[in-house]
């Protein structure tokens, strides 16, 4: 069953007071084009996440937001700048022998000092965080994929109702077509008489082999024939398993290069009209198409 390309899913896991958070969504694109944006400190899990956004997107701009919250011991660490606490507190100590204030310094006005205390660079333990991490990924991108599907399924009743319209247009045109040899002699004959407003004797043999010939000449039957197995293959395409979109779109190339043959070829006035309805229907197929994974 087909899917669509334009999704969106977020979900989050807890484990051991790591909470891990993804907040992912999809949309068109020609190929798999992933955008990912992950924690500074947890740089390391980025190709772990591609291998498993891989093993559930094939193709479309998948924009994945990753949070993450270590609430354990090991998470909190801070350096002290010791040598700049001491050259802080002696500026202190000269602003209180020029003023002559006794008060005594805080620790408080140390600590707040810029850069005196700061976050210190934590080793990470990756395993631990891709547990919870990898989680949450799988159950967002299973419900990416189900949102997508629910989506796919609206295109391919859509797809059904434009295709079946399509074979219809073409049960039409074959019909209108087996009547061009009549149309053709018909349309000879008015258009010598009208020339020659009938003083010349028409030969009804050479007429009818003139209509022949080009009734032989704007034969369709090549093109309505290769019409029909391209609605076979897009209807086989419909329910097969993978991402069909770029063969979807080849096909539908294919059936405007038919269509647009039978038009030149054909000449008949009900045929063409019949075929620009049929080009309406193939570029709103074409359209729906570009959200077709």
């Amino acid at each position: 069953m087909i899917r669509s390309m334009t999704a969106y899913a977020q979900s989050e896991a807890t484990v051991d007071q790591l909470t891990a958070s993804a907040e992912v969504r999809s949309y068109n694109s020609r190929h798999l084009d992933l955008a990912l944006r992950v924690p500074h400190g947890y740089r390391g899990l980025e190709e772990r996440i591609k291998s498993l956004v891989t093993g559930f997107v094939d193709r479309g701009r998948v924009e994945l937001h990753v949070k993450i919250r270590d609430e354990s011991e090991k998470a909190f660490a801070y350096d002290i700048n010791l040598a700049g606490a001491e050259a802080y507190h002696r500026a202190l100590l000269r602003l209180k022998e020029h003023f002559d204030i006794d008060d005594a310094i805080p620790l408080q006005m140390l600590s707040h000092a810029e850069g005196v205390i700061k976050p210190a660079e934590i080793e990470r333990d990756l395993d631990r965080v891709w547990h919870a991490l990898k989680s949450c990924l799988e159950d967002a991108f299973i419900q990416l994929n189900a949102m997508r599907e629910r989506e796919g399924d609206f295109l391919f009743r859509d797809f059904k109702e434009r295709l079946s319209v399509i074979e219809n247009s073409i049960d039409r045109i074959e019909s209108a077509a087996t009547d061009l040899t009549v149309f053709y002699r018909n349309r000879l004959m008015d258009r010598i008489a009208t020339l020659t407003k009938d003083i010349i004797e028409l030969d009804p043999a050479r007429i009818s082999q003139e209509a022949a010939i080009l009734a032989d000449r704007s034969d369709i039957s090549e093109e309505t024939v290769r019409a029909r197995s391209h609605l076979h293959q897009f209807r086989t395409l419909l329910s097969a398993d993978g991402p069909v979109g770029r063969k979807l779109n080849f096909l539908l190339q294919e059936f405007n290069r038919e269509f647009n043959t039978m038009a030149s070829k054909a000449g008949n006035a009900d045929i063409s009209h019949t075929i620009v309805s049929v080009k309406s229907e193939l570029e709103k197929l074409r359209e729906q198409v570009q959200n077709v994974e």
